[in-house]
């Protein structure tokens, strides 16, 4: 029995979460446990009240304590996944391999803003050839505010300002898969405590790291790896305002109030755009996110959701019945 565990209950820190096992630090020691119930959501970074079932030998979390912040997701249905918690920066990490998806990074960045959670963008592996890295796309983040560092967990360049950007609060790295999230995370540790594995032969990353997990970093900072993740769906459409900040300015001085800057006249994005002082992809990236958000609202309302399904419905209709009438004529 450890010494933590000798008391009948007492809080700890949530460390790694891989399913319902979980990793708990209480001092200076690290405990199994597993939730009291199936209601109890717990996420890594999550603080959390334990007890110790004397009768099972065991460590249970009975409660998960007020969170300052929470990062989450949409699932498939559209509902609220946490994904970690009680962060302070969200680091999305990208590299000229894998081929970078800006829509992906624009995700990540608008689901921090709407935590109230600082981003920021790590373009790894810079000592690569940087053919698949778009100037004008990586500086209009930059223009956005988000501050960027460019480093190589490989020879180590830019280590030193990506540890200044962590050395203060609890940041979680984000990206697609064979960015090297942790290869930086085991670079600053000294030791390969993450899996890692090389992109494949069409230059994707493949799936090593398979659990949320928060190591301190050396010279000051907490940092939350975490596995590529395939899906990151989008809850709120407040954030956006924000997250596209230079588009809504620029809004403010659109002829028409509504206008949705596709080809308005008066359109003072578009006129941006065309004098080469906006890239056209923050424009793009704005209008898809709006998108999806709106059809995960629709998802969420009941109401909608059975229009939704009512228009597809009809939609397949008038599908199968021009090809049919296709079909007569070629006859």
């Amino acid at each position: 029995m450890t010494a933590a565990s000798t008391a009948d209950e007492f809080d700890a820190e949530v460390i790694a979460a891989f399913g319902r096992h979980l990793l708990v630090r209480a001092g200076a020691q690290e405990l199994r446990a597993r939730p009291a119930g199936r209601r109890l959501s717990i996420v890594c970074g999550d603080r959390v009240r334990c007890e110790f079932d004397r009768a099972h030998d065991e460590v249970l979390i009975v409660e998960v304590l007020p969170r300052r912040t929470l990062l989450a997701r949409a699932n498939l249905r559209g509902e609220s996944e946490p994904v970690v918690a009680n962060i302070t920066q969200l680091v999305v990490v990208i590299a000229p391999l894998p081929q970078p998806d800006y829509f992906i990074v624009d995700r990540y960045l608008c689901a921090a803003t709407a935590a109230g959670i600082a981003g920021a963008i790590a373009i790894n592996k810079c000592d690569l050839d940087a053919n698949n890295l778009e100037s004008g796309e990586i500086d209009a983040y930059v223009t956005a505010g988000y501050a960027q560092v460019a480093c190589s967990a490989t020879v180590g360049t830019g280590l030193t300002e990506l540890r200044a950007l962590l050395a203060s609060g609890v940041s979680v790295l984000v990206g697609q898969s064979g960015v090297g999230k942790s290869s930086l995370v085991n670079r600053w540790l000294g030791s390969a405590q993450q899996a890692t594995l090389p992109i494949d032969d069409n230059d994707r990353g493949r799936h090593a790291t398979t659990r949320r997990q928060l190591f301190a970093v050396p010279d000051g900072g907490l940092v939350i790896d975490t596995p590529g993740m395939r899906s990151f769906g989008l809850l709120e459409s407040d954030s956006l305002a924000d997250s596209f900040a230079e588009i809504a300015a620029l809004a403010a001085r659109c002829r028409f109030r509504d206008c949705q800057h596709q080809g308005e006249p008066g359109c003072a994005v578009d006129a941006a755009i065309e004098a080469g002082e906006l890239d056209p992809a923050r424009r793009d990236g704005l209008h898809k996110l709006g998108r999806e958000i709106a059809a995960a609202e629709r998802r969420r309302d009941p109401v909608l959701a059975r229009e939704e399904r009512a228009r597809m419905r009809t939609l397949h209709k008038e599908m199968r019945a021009r090809t049919r009438s296709e079909s007569k004529l070629r006859r």
